[in-house]
């Protein structure tokens, strides 16, 4: 496990000959010297590889079992020198019963052997002529190449300090997986030998079980089947290899391949330990077992530039065009359903919204329009108001009255500079004075006319405020951080120009089409400082940073709790030939100072549904003193 708490694995599909005991080592032996050099710390190959699965009535051969194990010792011998442990499938013969077997070693010593508890005897499956299940026999030593090896289910693995268990093929198949134990008392990879044989249909069940299994277990899910080789007598082999973890497939092999294949991926360790920690419900209760830990020392060294893992750069937003697509659809289900929620309980008719001709105000209006539809309520019910200033430009009003015209609701169009002066002159702030007084009796400017409208109508204000925003701070207190009820406030703001833009595309009226794609066009602004020949002079991420950047640190510190060493070192692989380490460095260093000082805005949030997978709110995902210290993460 390297210092950021990454353990690298590998599936490995070798070509099989059935019953060539030799040949079949000698392609385990180049797969796990491959492995080694790649910097894996444990390489897995599937069910029953040094024989081939598809052997028969052959396991009955005393001549077939002798050539297993005379090759399991040379694979011993040609691997010894290697600082990876290795998990193969051998036929192994104990108590004059014929168990299927996970053998695990390092070093050239076999550290322990496992054998397969669930034996399946349907359809193409007839195990049970062979060998013997596994369940109920307790640890025990036998020898087994030459050696005295500790043999039994009840076996766990510490790699590198790392604790794994080990389960085979049908295992995974049956109501509680052995695996499910393992997980809750302590195991947080398990490796899986596998020959599944293909039928249509089945890789999608078979991937989804997986992920699944690592879901519920919170576990490293390493999984190698039987490929290329194995007999087509009457079943195909396809060599499906998968690496999971805690519901998510990280690194899969080509299916149906005739060549060899080195799966490899770094499987976050940390990242486990510490959604563990946050699941109270994740206990060994009515699940504790004793089981037998064999340590294990590769001698791996991890600190190597390898790093094979993918990293989203926009953990908010699915790369898939079809997934995205449908996480839009459902934030906004979700908004939308919230609102007339808050709507039908306290009867109200009426709602004002301040547009500004920006991404957030854009999808609050869009969220209202959509609820006041599905209420049946008369969409001039909402009132949206532009309000102007010294900071507004041709382009973003022209916008807000675009939207708001071909939505069909209520304008208004209020502008503040005079009221603004006006309140400069009685406070006695000099306008020239552009500092935080000045951009601040703006934005409290247009809460005041906001709320006060409200009032009027006997509506309620319905804020634009978004989760990235939350997260730095970028909000007036007591301006726009108010509202009664926030519809934005647990959607990140990459995710927020995603809606739009997915809104843009299927929208049948091409003059709101235009206006919304031009809105995701528009730099982020608050429009707080006067325009310069019409155009915008202040740019939200040329003060703050950019937000994706901004996101990418929410998800990976605040929403999975890694170190900002780690955030940082992850954010350089996910954004490299974007950003450069020393830009990288400073905006995370203003993430953190922002979000240790902010807090106290969070802990007055108004109302707003949960979304996604983290939320600000401080009556849910986040409970923090405003007064908590920054520094111990600024170190």
């Amino acid at each position: 496990m390297n210092k950021y708490g990454y353990m690298k694995v590998a599936a490995a599909i070798p070509e099989v000959r059935v019953a060539d005991c030799r040949y079949n080592a000698e392609q385990i032996v180049r797969l796990a010297r491959e492995a080694a050099v790649r910097g894996v710390e444990a390489v897995l190959f599937p069910e029953l590889s040094v024989t081939g699965y598809t052997c028969g009535d052959l396991f009955g051969q005393s001549q077939l079992l002798a050539a297993s194990e005379q090759a399991v010792a040379c694979i011993l011998d040609e691997t010894a020198d290697l600082p990876t442990t290795i998990i193969i499938g051998a036929p192994v013969v104990a108590e004059d019963n014929l168990y299927n077997c996970a053998i695990v070693a390092a070093g050239g010593v076999i550290t322990g052997i496992v054998p397969k508890i669930n034996i399946p005897n349907y359809s193409e499956f007839y195990e049970l002529r062979y060998f013997t299940s596994g369940a109920g026999v307790e640890k025990s030593t036998i020898r087994y190449c030459g050696q005295e090896c500790d043999f039994g289910c009840d076996l766990l693995f510490e790699i590198d300090g790392v604790r794994c268990g080990v389960e085979i093929c049908e295992d995974l198949w049956v109501a509680i997986p052995p695996s499910s134990v393992m997980a809750v008392n302590g195991a947080r990879v398990i490796f899986n030998l596998s020959a599944s044989p293909e039928t249509i249909g089945k890789d999608d069940y078979r991937r989804n079980m997986i992920e699944q299994q690592s879901s519920r277990t919170l576990t490293a899910y390493i999984y190698a089947s039987a490929g290329w080789g194995e007999s087509s007598t009457d079943l195909v082999f396809s060599g499906c290899s998968v690496i999971a973890e805690c519901g998510r497939t990280l690194a899969t092999g080509e299916r149906f391949s005739t060549r060899e294949q080195l799966t490899v991926a770094d499987v976050d360790i940390e990242l486990i330990g510490n959604c563990r920690r946050q699941r109270n419900t994740f206990t060994s209760d009515g699940f504790a077992k004793e089981y037998t830990i064999e340590s294990i020392e590769t001698g791996c060294n991890r600190d190597s530039d390898s790093f094979d893992r993918s990293v989203d750069a926009h953990p908010f937003v699915p790369r898939d065009e079809a997934l995205r697509s449908k996480y839009c659809n459902e934030t906004l289900e979700i908004q939308t359903m919230g609102l007339m929620r808050r709507l039908r309980h306290i009867g109200c008719r009426n709602v004002v919204i301040g547009i500004s001709g920006g991404l957030d105000s854009t999808l609050a209006l869009i969220v209202a329009v959509r609820a006041f539809d599905r209420l049946g309520l008369d969409r001039k019910g909402i009132i949206g108001i532009t309000m102007p200033g010294f900071g507004t430009t041709e382009r973003t009003v022209g916008n807000a009255l675009a939207i708001m015209h071909e939505s069909g609701i209520t304008i208004r169009e209020i502008p503040i500079s005079e009221a603004c002066r006006q309140h400069f002159a009685d406070i006695g702030l000099d306008p020239a004075s552009r500092g935080t007084a000045y951009e601040n009796v703006q934005a409290r400017e247009r809460t005041q006319i906001l709320m006060d409208v409200a009032n009027m109508v006997g509506g309620i204000v319905i804020g634009t405020g978004d989760m990235s925003e939350s997260a730095l701070g970028w909000a007036t207190f007591n301006g726009d951080h108010m509202s009664m009820y926030s519809v934005n406030c647990s959607v990140a703001k990459t995710l927020v120009r995603e809606i739009v833009m997915h809104c843009a595309e299927s929208e049948p009226n091409t003059v709101l089409g235009k206006a919304l794609r031009d809105i995701v066009a528009t730099p982020v602004t608050p429009e707080l400082l006067p325009a310069k020949d019409g155009d915008i002079t202040q740019v939200t991420e040329d003060i703050v940073g950019p937000y994706e950047l901004h996101d990418f640190f929410l998800y990976n510190m605040i929403y999975l709790g890694f170190t900002p060493a780690k955030t940082e070192f992850l954010a350089q692989k996910a954004f490299d030939g974007k950003y450069d380490v020393k830009t990288i460095s400073r905006w995370l260093d203003t993430f953190m100072r922002r979000f240790f000082a902010q807090q106290y805005k969070r802990s007055a949030l108004p109302d707003g549904p949960k979304t996604g997978c983290i939320s600000l709110s401080p009556r849910g995902d986040w409970r923090m003193p405003s007064d908590a210290s920054a520094r111990e993460w600024l170190e």
